[in-house]
């Protein structure tokens, strides 16, 4: 599935950060990371039920620990991540007196009062919606225009994140979180981390690597961009701070933006880009600029799309 078919409903230091990417604002402001609260805790009578049954689900066979009882309350424990354009929140799915129970990262796109996408018109080329009323308010960014674009945005991040985690459960040439469903712009997403501390992988902008790790980390990078490019993907906003690390592997996360790098006009300038950043923090600390090329990655990655 490219984007233009979606359904539409959607160096931490001195001075500047280069890599500013919907970093969030505790770790900009140099401040630890939120308590949460206790992943063991129970439930308690203001929790709601779970919404398995009034959502679209992630791809079969469902995960082992993924709990899809109707019986299930889902539990807020605390916010993991704020952005400007959702927030992400942990929140334990269990069922009431048994051991059944998983933690997700619960990703809520911002309403239509709400700030959108920075740069969102170039995101959107090679989207399209059927009736044209829609389309004009989406171009007009009325109230209903800026719903549906926020549709748009949760809609591409699921279906690009069900292609992906299929192709990675398939090969293991990507890690993506499982997408567990869609219910309005509402994601419910498995948590990358520790479940038992309620702790979320760091980002790649967090981690020290040694030699050896980074180069690592670079080769699951570029394998990565390998599998988007071969599915027709650029991820669109790539930085080390939409890359986790979990148990070594190098994780892609936010991707919302997903771009179509053939039906999008600026499909290859937003692959280029992505390429650019990432290279330039492993480039930072230390990786060979024979390795790093950007620009020998992005030809080798647009061939990979079929465009050169």
């Amino acid at each position: 599935m490219r984007d233009h078919d979606f359904p539409a409903p959607q160096r931490r230091g001195r001075g500047k950060s280069r890599f500013d990417d919907d970093e969030p604002d505790f770790l900009k402001r140099g401040r630890p990371t939120p308590t949460l609260t206790d992943p063991d805790a129970e439930p308690d009578a203001e929790d709601s039920w779970s919404s398995w049954d009034q959502a679209v689900h992630g791809p079969e066979p469902y995960p082992d620990w993924l709990v899809t009882e109707l019986a299930a309350r889902d539990t807020e424990l605390g916010v993991l991540k704020t952005g400007k354009e959702a927030d992400v929140h942990l929140v334990r799915r269990a069922v009431p007196d048994t051991d059944r129970s998983c933690l997700l990262a619960v990703k809520r796109y911002r309403d239509a009062q709400h700030r959108l996408f920075h740069r969102d018109a170039g995101y959107l080329e090679g989207r399209r919606v059927r009736r044209s009323r829609e389309m004009r308010a989406m171009t007009g960014r009325t109230a209903f225009g800026r719903q549906m674009i926020a549709g748009q945005w949760a809609a591409a991040e699921f279906a690009a994140l069900s292609q992906l985690w299929e192709i990675g459960a398939a090969s293991g040439r990507i890690a993506v979180p499982y997408p567990v469903q869609m219910l309005g712009t509402e994601l419910m997403l498995e948590f990358v981390g520790d479940a038992g501390a309620g702790e979320a992988a760091p980002r790649l902008a967090q981690v020290r690597p040694d030699a050896a790790e980074l180069r690592d980390l670079w080769d699951q990078l570029v394998e990565a961009l390998t599998v988007l490019a071969r599915a027709g993907y650029a991820h669109g906003d790539l930085s080390p701070y939409n890359l986790l690390v979990h148990a070594g592997r190098l994780v892609l996360i936010d991707l919302p933006q997903v771009v179509d790098v053939v039906a999008n006009p600026q499909g290859g300038e937003f692959l280029a880009r992505d390429v650019r950043v990432v290279a330039a923090w492993f480039a930072a600390r230390g990786m060979p600029a024979t390795v790093t090329d950007p620009e020998a990655l992005t030809e080798a990655l647009l061939r990979e799309a079929g465009i050169r």
